[in-house]
């Protein structure tokens, strides 16, 4: 075995290892929260030791800036994979329910807390911040096509529209239709996207 392909081994494990990490991440924040969830929690999820999972993420804020990052990049690429002759509406209405059925599979909604501590050491990751810019980019602008096709309410602020978008994809019904429902998943999203885009 060459140097390079031992190197290359080492790195896809190292890799594999991170993406299980943020895999256990997601699924205990999901359940804990942010405040609750320790990195024991975590290690203990995965099936390392502290000192292995420390090798990966130095602190909790990074490893849970890392998992909110691979979020972003899924939105991202949602986009990104969206047919072009879609229209506005559809392309937002096809980015939430992948974002619902996330939720619906354990994940994490877009707004990540309410917690102003999650909330700042959020706004202070470089690598998250430009990730939500990017996003917000092509959402607004999504919105503000919508509207000049008269699809939304152009009397709203294109803002008021966006954030009520985002937080359809933290809303606690979702959860709760799941828990208490005789719903499946499939009804659930396609409920949530008719109060998101036509009202009740």
């Amino acid at each position: 075995m060459s140097i390079l392909s031992k190197f290359s081994f080492k790195d896809q494990a190292f890799k594999l290892r991170e993406s299980a990490i943020l895999d256990a991440t997601t699924t205990v924040l999901s359940g804990k929260g942010y405040d609750l969830m320790t990195m024991d929690d975590v290690a203990g999820a995965v099936g390392i030791s502290k000192p292995s999972l420390y090798k990966h993420f130095k602190s909790k804020e990074e490893l849970v800036g890392e998992a909110m990052i691979r979020l972003l990049d899924g939105a991202i690429e949602q986009v990104a994979a969206m047919d072009p002759a879609l229209g506005p509406v559809q392309k937002l209405s096809a980015l939430l329910e992948w974002a619902l059925r996330v939720r619906l599979g354990g994940g994490l909604p877009f707004l990540p807390s309410t917690s102003p501590h999650v909330r700042d050491m959020l706004m202070r990751n470089v690598k998250y911040m430009l990730r939500v810019v990017k996003l917000n980019r092509q959402l607004e602008a999504l919105v503000k096509q919508g509207q000049k096709a008269g699809l939304l309410n152009a009397a709203l602020p294109s803002d008021v529209i966006l954030f009520s978008y985002y937080a359809r994809t933290c809303d606690p019904a979702v959860e709760f239709l799941s828990k208490f429902s005789k719903m499946s998943d499939d009804d659930i999203v396609r409920h949530m996207l008719t109060v998101a885009f036509q009202g009740l």
